[in-house]
């Protein structure tokens, strides 16, 4: 078959114009990794220093403790999403309670600035867990970030270890306004008000991975997040 030099000659400014603009975003995809990373390393920076600052075991997996390394966990998962690296889940054995008493105590100074209250109860045996206990950590800080910010009145969070599963709740009275994101202050911006759904989806996924199930009931008298876990095998 003879070859049509008119067709391919026709056809070289497109391919070479396909080819320039994969070149493009090529180097454009790598300017935006560059400054993810060079961001990334801002962010890693103050998290070493604040680890030096509270490296006293005075109060060990305590609320700043816990706080930090939840810190230092989202870091190196923003690491490992910019960089193109599978996430890792920790496979560990833990006990539930500590984890649940420091997020509230990490969460009530947030509530009383907001004049609302956040307390806890808890009921059966501990509550150990096989998985990732940063993960939970940060599980339940969605739980309760979710209600602070778009519920209303008291918060509680109710624990129960019964029949395998640990169960966790964290309920609110209902009637919470809306966030004015029109001019967001540095709070808003740190916590991401202006960005809705992930904290959920963060809890649906990390449920997920533990064999558990998490679901939200809305009613008039407020809204209940409800997480269910499977206890390991010696608490059962």
């Amino acid at each position: 078959m003879a070859l049509d030099l008119s067709a391919i000659a026709a056809g070289l400014p497109m391919a070479a114009s396909f080819a320039m603009a994969g070149g493009f975003v090529s180097v454009r995809e790598a300017r935006r990794r560059s400054s993810l990373n060079a961001a990334l390393h801002e962010l890693r920076r103050p998290l070493q220093a604040l680890s030096l600052l509270t490296s006293a075991p005075s109060d060990p997996g305590g609320p700043l403790e816990s706080t930090l390394q939840m810190a230092v966990a989202a870091a190196d998962h923003l690491d490992r999403e910019i960089n193109g690296q599978p996430s890792l889940l920790e496979a560990d054995r833990f006990s539930v309670r500590p984890i649940v008493e420091a997020a509230v105590e990490r969460w009530r100074p947030a509530a009383d600035r907001v004049g609302r209250s956040l307390e806890s109860a808890w009921s059966g045996g501990d509550g150990e867990l096989e998985g990732d206990p940063i993960a939970l950590a940060q599980v339940v800080d969605n739980m309760i970030s979710n209600a602070l910010e778009h519920g209303g009145g008291a918060i509680t969070l109710a624990a129960e270890v019964d029949r395998g599963l640990c169960r966790l709740s964290v309920s609110d009275e209902g009637g919470g306004g809306a966030v004015d994101n029109t001019q967001p202050s540095s709070r808003q911006r740190l916590s991401g008000r202006r960005r809705h759904g992930h904290g959920l989806q963060i809890v649906r996924r990390v449920a997920a991975q533990h064999r558990g199930r998490f679901n939200l009931v809305r009613s008039g008298g407020g809204t209940e997040a409800k997480l269910a876990l499977p206890v390991s095998q010696e608490e059962r």
